[in-house]
């Protein structure tokens, strides 16, 4: 029994991490069709606008007081901050680069939050999920193509892999604050952002992409709710890496939407960062045995 109750929140992290996961490759399609016309300030602004909307019933229901003065402020602000470096940083990056592409940067984070997850969250990782997490880059590696270009579009990408790897480290030491705060004060500030660096470049859009902008800040929202609810429930070195997953659903919906077909070395290195996923969860399981009475 008391495995079944250990167990039980990892697994159910897992699948929420997956689902994350599915929402962002919805909103990464969505968006790179989107910042071909408008500029990342406007995408940033209807995008979180629409964003704080949809939230603005559980503020109300949470309290404006307690959402804007929570614990620990200046782990929130520094959330915040990394939140929206990652955000704009990955929208900039698609602009230049191939979605799948751009995406394969941004599945190195995983590995930037094993490196980070035991001195700043005090998390054990076993030698068998470094293995694991050491496949996975392996698989990154063969999903980049070693010709690629590393020109300043990889380099802002792979910025804004560092800043979400902070973001969920520093979500994971946040833990105990409620989901409503957290998407507030990220969606808040990417709005703020956004109403900076709209005004530069704008394009006045049509009803149409209005809506679909504004979609674009829903699915996120739903998003950022899945994975912050994932790392409440297991350790982030356990669910991170389920981001791996991503390649797969931007694999599929870049070749609905756009008529992407990736190379064999995306495939490749896919399979082997979704086998990936499947050794730490193998190992997490393993592990939890090993402690039962």
């Amino acid at each position: 029994m008391r495995h079944l109750m250990t167990t039980r929140p990892v697994f159910a992290g897992i699948l929420l991490m997956l689902l994350g996961m599915f929402l962002f490759s919805v909103n990464d399609v969505l968006g790179k069709w989107l910042v071909a016309t408008y500029t990342v300030g406007q995408v940033l602004l209807f995008r979180s606008g629409a964003a704080m909307l949809v939230l603005a019933p559980a503020i109300a229901r949470e309290g404006v007081e307690a959402i804007a003065n929570p614990p620990n402020r200046r782990l929130h602000v520094l959330r915040v901050v990394l939140s929206t470096i990652d955000v704009a940083f990955f929208y900039w990056a698609v602009t230049y680069l191939p979605l799948a592409q751009a995406v394969t940067f941004f599945l190195a984070g995983p590995i930037f939050v094993a490196l980070l997850a035991r001195p700043f969250l005090g998390e054990h990782i076993s030698l068998s999920r470094w293995f694991a997490i050491a496949f996975g880059f392996v698989g990154v590696g063969i999903a980049l193509n070693p010709g690629a270009d590393f020109g300043w579009p990889s380099l802002i990408a792979m910025s804004g892999a560092l800043a979400f790897a902070g973001m969920m480290v520093v979500t994971r030491k946040l833990k105990g604050t409620s989901d409503t705060t957290l998407v507030a004060w990220q969606s808040g500030a990417a709005l703020g952002m956004g109403v900076l660096l709209a005004p530069f470049g704008w394009v006045t859009p049509s009803w149409r992409d209005v809506a679909l902008l504004s979609l674009l800040g829903v699915v996120a929202l739903f998003g950022h709710m899945a994975t912050n609810r994932s790392l409440k429930l297991a350790p982030a070195s356990t669910v991170v890496p389920y981001q791996y997953s991503l390649i797969v659903w931007v694999g599929v919906l870049g070749y609905a939407v756009f008529g992407d077909i990736p190379p064999p070395s995306t495939v490749v290195g896919a399979l082997i960062i979704v086998a990936s996923g499947f050794w730490i969860f193998w190992d997490e399981q393993r592990a939890a045995k090993t402690v039962q009475p």
